[in-house]
This record gives structure tokens, C-alpha cells and sequence, in this order.
């Protein structure tokens, strides 16, 4: 706005503050932009609750790779997280709690997402590049033959080796058919 036009708005519709010194305005210029909106109220809430999905998946990917039930982030992790947190932060822990999802189907779905993100990613990479083979001819207990696959493959100057499926076989170790 022009400052005539400034001046002529201060005079008609802020009589009672003509006679203020530029600090005042100052002060409320600071106090406007400092002013809680929707927009930060929900980002905070945003960027806490990111972290908490971002903490699930990091914590449904420690448990998928030890290979213990999916149960034990919620009857072992967040107990100890929460014991963490009150012992050696000395806060309370239950709003961080909250935010991090770690029931059975929750680490289940999230241990799902990830696997197909890889097997789609591993996919779209060998049909790019070349790569090796390995079949290999497993057995499980009650006598079932496994057949699995192996890939090989140079990614970033590294060779990688993946499994890259596993699926029963129709006869069993001794040639039987199984039903």
C-alpha cells in the first residue's frame, strides 16, 4: 500500500493508535507472525506422528529380521521404550507411546509393504541389468522339497545375492506326489 494511502487508513480506522511509536507496531507485527495457526498446529501434530510411523516401520524391520513373532512389539519394545524413556530422559512416556503403532497386524503390514517394495524394486533392477542363477533343492521336515532361487547381481560396484523365490515342490524327497 502506498504510505498515503497507509496514513489515510491509520487515521480513518485506528484512531486511537496514530499517536503510537513504530515499536508498537513492531510488537504486533511480531505477535501477528508468532500467532498460532492452523497450519504449524497441524504440522506439529504432522511431523509427530511421522516420526511415529517412521519408528514403526524401523522397529516392524528390526523384528522381521531377528524373526520373532510379530507380538513382541507390543508385549516387549514399547515396554522397554517406555522404560528407557522414564529411566534415563526422566518424561513420560506415554504420548510417545501412543504414536508408534506395533501391534501384530501393524508390524505384519508393515513387514508385507516392505518385502513386496523390495521384490518389486529387485524385479525392476535385474531387468536392467545382467545377472546369475542359483537353483537350489531344500527340505523341510515332514519330507517337502523346497525349491529355491538365488540372484546375483553387481549393484553400485558390490555383487548382491538374493533369494529371489522359494515354492514347494509337487513331489516330496522320496518322488511322491503330495496332494
Amino acid at each position: 500500500m502506498k504510505p498515503s494511502k497507509l496514513q489515510d487508513h491509520l487515521r480513518r480506522c485506528h484512531p486511537d493508535k496514530t499517536e503510537k511509536d513504530l515499536k508498537c507496531f513492531q510488537t504486533l507485527k511480531d505477535k501477528f507472525q508468532k500467532r498460532p495457526t492452523l497450519d504449524r498446529m497441524f504440522a506439529s501434530t504432522s511431523q509427530r506422528n511421522d516420526d511415529g510411523l517412521r519408528a514403526s516401520y524401523n522397529i516392524s524391520l528390526l523384528i522381521a529380521k531377528s524373526g520373532k513373532p510379530h507380538t513382541i512389539g507390543e508385549k516387549l519394545i514399547l515396554p522397554a521404550v517406555e522404560e528407557v524413556l522414564k529411566t534415563v530422559l526422566h518424561k513420560p512416556a506415554s504420548d510417545i507411546i501412543k504414536i508408534i503403532p506395533l501391534s501384530n497386524n501393524t508390524v505384519e503390514r508393515r513387514i508385507d509393504e516392505m518385502s513386496s517394495d523390495i521384490e518389486s524394486f529387485l524385479c525392476n533392477y535385474l531387468q536392467t541389468t545382467h545377472f546369475s542363477i542359483q537353483l537350489d533343492e531344500s527340505t523341510l521336515p515332514d519330507n517337502a522339497a523346497l525349491l529355491l532361487a538365488y540372484v546375483r547381481f553387481i549393484m553400485n560396484q558390490e555383487i548382491y545375492e538374493e533369494l529371489l523365490f522359494a515354492r514347494t515342490l509337487i513331489t516330496d524327497t522320496k518322488g511322491c506326489y503330495r496332494h
